[in-house]
């Protein structure tokens, strides 16, 4: 068993990586955020995800001010070591429109088809 680096992995042009949230359990896909390797640190030192928001140009802690918080259980690195997957237990909607998911629009004969309203 090694230890890990942030570093090791493979970040885009801008520093960032992918990182798709999992629900325990019933393995439901809840998002995808970016990272960057501070936010890839605090996120294993703290157990609360912590992403980079492109936007706002700052670490944005999930639930920090919604309360929907994303505590991480396992953090997994793929083949290629360009993407992350987050095993969470989510708390309240994963979603800022304040769905569950953040996938709840659905493609369907060429139409957008609204899976869930917000909760």
């Amino acid at each position: 068993m090694a230890t890990f680096d942030p570093a090791t992995l493979r970040y885009d042009t801008n520093g960032l990586i992918p990182c798709i949230a999992q629900a325990e359990g019933s393995g439901e896909v809840l998002m995808m955020a970016w990272m960057n390797a501070e936010a890839v640190a605090r996120t294993l030192e703290t157990g609360r995800v912590t992403y980079w928001s492109r936007s706002r140009q700052a670490f944005w802690v999930k639930g920090e001010a919604s309360g929907h918080v994303q505590e991480l259980l396992d953090l997994r690195v793929d083949c290629d070591r360009d993407c992350l997957l987050a095993i969470v237990r989510q708390t309240g909607p994963a979603c800022h429109t304040n769905r569950r998911v953040c996938f709840y629009t659905s493609v369907i004969s060429g139409e957008e088809v609204e899976l869930m309203a917000p909760q």
